[in-house]
Order: C-alpha cells, then sequence, then structure tokens
C-alpha cells in the first residue's frame, strides 16, 4: 500500500500558495484492507474512506469509463492494480494531476510542473471531452489564476464538446455550483471570457452572452458594451470582497439591456423590468438559491432608483425601503447598495469616482428606523389607516433629515 497526495494541494505547494484541503489516493489496496485500519467508507460511487483520526479523504486508485452522457454518465474501476499514473491519467489538468509520495518526491507524468511555470491550463488527455463540467472547471481555474492562458488545443476540445451538445447534457446544480465558486474567484470575468471563448456562455448562461455587442447610453464610454460593462461590474464586486448574492446581483443586474429594441439605443429605457424577467427566467434554470435570487431581483429593479437617490422626494425613498423591505432586513439591504457601487464603478475611469448613494440612503434609513411604529399605530384610531399613518411619518423624518441638512431632493 503507498499514500500519495494528490490534485490542489501539490499544485498550490507548488505555487506557494496556502491550501488546507488535502487529498490523498491509496494505490496496491483494497475496500477490505482499508477497513482493517480503520478507515470509514463514505464514498458511494467509489471508495473513498476517511482516515479514523484526521478524517481526511482517501481515495483507492480508480480507472473511470465513459458510458452515458452527462456527469454522472461514468463507471469507475478501483482496485490494488490500478497504477498511480492511471488514476492521475483521469484527471482534468495536467496542473491537478501531479502527486507527491511520502518521502516528499513529485511524480508528474504529464508535465503539471512544466504548465504551472508556463501559466497555462492545458487538458490531460483525449478524455477529457467525457465530461463536460470540466470546460466549467477550466473556466473557474482561468477566474482564480488569471494570469493563466487556456492552452490552444484545450480550447479547441471545449469547442468540440460544445459543438457536439455534451454542454447541453450539464445539470442545473452542477452548473450553478461551479458558477458559484467562479464568481467567488479573484478575477470572475475570465470565467465568463473563457466560457464565452468555447460557445459554452451561450448555451449555459444566454442571457449574459447576449449582453456583449449591445450599446451603452451615450454618456456613458461608447468604446464598452454592455457585456464588458457587466464583466467590469463583476470584477469589482471580487475586488471588494463582497459576498456571494452581490457578485450574483452584479451579474445579473443589467440583463435587460439584451433585449432593448433597436430602434431607442443606445437608451435602455425600461430595462429594468426586463431585467427582472430575465432573471427569475436564470435562476429559475439554474435554480438559484434564494438569497442570491432575491438579491439579484432587487438590484435588477431598483437599482436606477438607488443611482438617483439624491434626486428622488422623501416619499420616493420611503417606498423604495418599504418595497426592499429595508427596515426589516437591512443587511441585505446594505448588500443591494454593495451590488449598485459596483455598478457604478464598473466602468472605464470610475473605480475611484465617489458614490454618495449609500450613504445618503443609509442616513434615511435610520432617520426612517429611529421611529416608533407602535406608538403611530397605537394613536391611530381608525387601525385600516395604520399603514398610511406610518407610511407619512417616515416620510416627515425624511423631509427633516433633508431640511436638517439643506438639501431640496427633485420632486421625482
Amino acid at each position: 500500500m503507498q499514500i500519495f497526495i494528490v490534485g490542489g494541494a501539490v499544485r498550490d505547494e507548488l505555487l506557494g500558495r496556502p491550501n488546507a484541503d488535502r487529498d490523498y489516493v491509496v494505490v496496491g489496496a483494497t475496500p477490505e484492507a482499508m477497513l482493517a485500519q480503520g478507515f470509514r467508507p463514505v464514498g458511494k460511487d467509489f471508495p473513498v474512506f476517511l482516515h479514523p483520526k484526521t478524517h481526511d479523504e482517501y481515495a483507492l486508485a480508480r480507472t473511470e469509463r465513459k458510458t452515458g452522457h452527462g456527469y454522472h454518465g461514468f463507471t469507475f474501476h478501483a482496485a490494488a492494480d490500478v497504477t498511480l499514473e492511471e488514476d492521475l491519467a483521469r484527471r482534468d489538468l495536467t496542473i491537478n494531476a501531479m502527486a507527491k509520495a511520502d518521502d516528499g518526491s513529485l511524480v508528474d507524468p504529464f508535465n503539471g510542473q512544466h504548465d504551472l511555470s508556463a501559466r497555462i491550463l492545458r487538458h490531460v488527455g483525449p478524455a477529457f471531452a467525457e465530461d463536460p463540467v470540466r470546460i466549467l472547471r477550466i473556466a473557474r481555474f482561468a477566474a482564480r489564476f488569471s494570469d493563466f492562458s487556456v492552452a490552444p488545443e484545450t480550447l479547441a476540445l471545449m469547442r468540440s464538446m460544445v459543438a457536439s451538445g455534451e454542454v447541453d447534457h450539464l445539470v442545473a446544480e452542477r452548473v450553478w455550483q461551479e458558477l458559484a465558486k467562479g464568481l467567488m474567484e479573484k478575477k470572475p470575468s475570465r470565467m465568463f471570457e473563457v466560457l464565452r471563448d468555447c460557445g459554452a456562455l451561450a448555451r449555459l448562461l444566454p442571457e449574459v452572452d447576449k449582453l456583449f455587442g449591445v450599446p451603452q447610453r451615450a454618456d456613458y464610454h461608447p468604446e464598452i458594451d454592455t457585456g464588458i460593462h457587466t464583466m467590469m461590474v463583476v470584477d469589482q464586486s471580487a475586488q471588494r470582497s463582497f459576498v456571494l448574492p452581490v457578485r450574483f446581483a452584479a451579474l445579473t443586474h443589467d440583463l435587460g439591456k439584451a433585449e432593448t429594441p433597436a430602434d431607442i439605443l443606445p437608451r435602455h429605457l425600461g430595462h429594468e423590468e426586463r431585467s427582472v424577467r430575465l432573471t427569475e427566467k436564470l435562476c429559475s434554470r439554474l435554480r438559484v438559491p434564494n438569497d442570491c435570487r432575491d438579491l439579484a431581483l432587487l438590484t435588477a429593479r431598483y437599482h436606477g432608483n438607488i443611482h438617483r437617490a439624491a434626486d428622488l422626494k422623501a416619499s420616493t425613498i420611503v417606498t423604495l425601503f418599504e418595497k426592499t423591505d429595508a427596515l426589516r432586513r437591512p443587511e441585505r439591504f446594505r448588500q443591494l447598495l454593495d451590488a449598485c457601487l459596483c455598478d457604478f464603478t464598473g466602468r472605464l475611469g470610475w473605480e475611484n469616482r465617489p458614490y454618495e448613494s449609500p450613504q445618503y440612503l443609509l442616513g434615511a434609513l435610520a432617520a426612517v428606523t429611529s421611529l416608533n411604529s407602535g406608538e403611530i399605530a397605537a394613536a391611530c384610531a381608525d387601525k385600516s389607516k395604520i399603514p398610511e399613518r406610518i407610511h407619512a411619518a417616515r416620510v416627515r423624518a425624511i423631509k427633516q433629515l433633508l431640511n436638517d441638512s439643506g438639501e431640496q431632493p427633485e420632486q421625482q
């Protein structure tokens, strides 16, 4: 029995990057031998065991064979005669197909160390084409290692997988899982760039793909289209280390611009409603979690008003708070403001431009929150008018705040 550290832990050690995960491959063992040493089985599809003390995962060396479409269309063979090189050969990228022995020696049959030095994402072998999830994984690695390029032969193989319809067999949950991981990487736009280069973006996220080539408003930078703007917004969310719901909202906030009637371009009148509809469609198809979906819908619908906050009258601001449930869910409202900040700064030369809407609205929200709604309700003889009275009190609170600050918003 021989035990090797494999995959990402080896890759990241060579790159000098931290990696708390340790995956192990066991060569020359059987399930019975692992059980005899106290390992606990956890794998359903192939033999994976937890170490009795460290609880790290140890997988028996295995090979795999394509038997159907999609991620689950494989059968696995794990036996004592499967070699380490055979196990590494089934992996996706050369930089993930290295192993480290107990004595510290490196096992690198596919020149992964060379590709690390050359900053190249290259597939291990033709079996790469059997699993469409690997397209998403390469795109995600491109977002993590933003200075790496995809090898030309790997990109050609990815394009052939898209053309053959293999990506159409990806299940929604796995697409979302990889998308969410990619959004949380260092430069998420690289993920979408790679997916677009191979044609997968149009199949998996057509709502996003259609943004490329759509003109921005004339008072923005005409040299960048809506797709490029969206990528800049997403990268802003990563640079600011925002949470996943904010990053997803950054991706979907402008989807409606792809359906702007050609005769009104580069204006985008009514795109908020179109963005809401397309975001709902995308979230339903990918089964996006509620926290990400809800924030994305709020951002799509209200980011225009938030950008214009200083020009809104007090009653409109109160309505915005009520529609977004800001008083009961102030943390989500702050996330909404974070997404709007990314939209504002996601333009050429705007990265450090001051954005006053968040501070302005949070001040107004504090004024409204300070009101005692219970007292207002108790003082209202006609209980049917309680919502109206509370709303009016909130409007007065914001008007007082604006008067105290000397600000006079436009009537909108």
